[in-house]
């Protein structure tokens, strides 16, 4: 099924381009992401750049196109990199999941508690098993590179109340993509999911149409959101904002084993500068929030631990409804299991 809807979406946008081996001095990669410059996956794309280009003595050229040049949406990006009209694109679980449903893991709420498991798990072999089923499911055309962040965590914040425990979300129209596994949650939680489109949000916030979003608090104060009437946020972090790196595997297959490590190491570089991005953003991004009138609160771990009872309904309808969803949920928790285990042995370590 995934296969021929790759093959329909290739026809049906025209990208034809042939792909073409990679040779050992003047290679050009096309690398595009559809945000802008002021976003994460930008300044991974310049880090990448740069260490590529230097590293490789500019026998590599990375050409960045921000924005929607070359492609709009998810699903006619992935196609530009299936055919090879685009050698390298980063989408969020959302632009990817028509493809790749099993994606969506990442979405599945409080399965991380904070930023250094999520990136234990995100340098894991979780992302090789993922790049696996990619590959088998993409005829081995769209390889998974790595995967870093765009935006930090998403949060709940409303226009309403204060959100303290599932009680408080209970009756809110809660902005959600149009897709099943968020709706699903604000359901479970009790509110009244509302899909809106990502450019209507503003004005949807502003005319009541929603009371609430999950955003990361930089896309809330670069959409000036709270000129929208947007003033309750609760930190409870509950989904890790994943950027998932695709690059055409014929490309990559066809470059000497020195360029790909070149490659490989300069995806590494990029992570970790979407990794540190969103931290030293946030920290005028919440200033900038309390300026507005907003207000922070901090859920303790009791109230966390009412969220995450209140979202199964969330896992049962992955285990259900997602192709090899079972399998991919519980490795994924085997691995942010695992990770929470370490950094707690390297705290008890440190605190010696």
């Amino acid at each position: 099924m995934l296969k021929t809807t790759l093959k329909s979406m290739l026809l049906a946008t025209m990208l034809v381009a042939p792909v073409t081996a990679a040779f050992a001095q003047d290679i050009t990669l096309r690398a595009t992401a559809t945000s802008n410059d002021q976003d994460e996956d930008y300044d991974g794309l310049v880090v990448f750049k740069n260490f590529v280009e230097t590293a490789s003595n500019g026998a590599i050229a990375v050409e960045l196109f921000v924005g929607t040049q070359l492609c709009t949406r998810g699903d006619e990006c992935l196609a530009g990199i299936a055919d090879g009209s685009i050698d390298i694109f980063v989408s969020t679980s959302g632009g990817a999941a028509g493809l790749f449903p099993y994606i969506q893991v990442l979405d599945l709420p409080y399965l991380m508690s904070d930023d250094r498991v999520a990136e234990h798990v995100l340098s894991s072999d979780f992302v090789r098993e993922m790049r696996g089923l990619m590959l088998e499911d993409s005829d081995n055309l769209i390889r998974l590179m790595t995967v870093g962040n765009t935006g930090g965590w998403r949060s709940y914040a409303n226009t309403e109340r204060r959100i303290e425990t599932p009680a408080d979300i209970a009756g809110l129209r809660m902005r959600t993509v149009p897709a099943d596994l968020p709706q699903t949650l604000a359901t479970a939680l009790g509110a009244s999911p509302t899909p809106i489109a990502w450019p209507e949000l503003f004005t949807s916030l502003q005319t009541g149409v929603v009371e609430g979003t999950a955003n990361g608090i930089t896309d809330i104060m670069n959409m000036r959101f709270t000129d929208a009437g947007l003033k309750y946020l609760t930190l409870d972090n509950h989904s890790y904002m994943g950027a998932f790196w695709f690059m055409n595997n014929e490309r990559f297959l066809g470059m000497s084993d020195e360029h790909k490590r070149v490659i490989l190491d300069g995806f590494a570089a990029l992570q970790q500068a979407t990794f540190a991005s969103p931290k030293r953003k946030e920290i005028a991004a919440y200033e900038a929030f309390r300026a507005a009138g907003g207000e922070i609160y901090v859920p303790t771990d009791e109230q966390k631990a009412m969220f995450m009872e209140a979202a199964a309904p969330a896992f049962d309808w992955f285990r259900a409804n997602v192709r090899q969803g079972p399998e991919v949920l519980d490795s994924f928790m085997s691995y942010a299991e695992a990770a929470a285990e370490a950094i707690e042995a390297e705290r008890a370590a440190d605190l010696n």
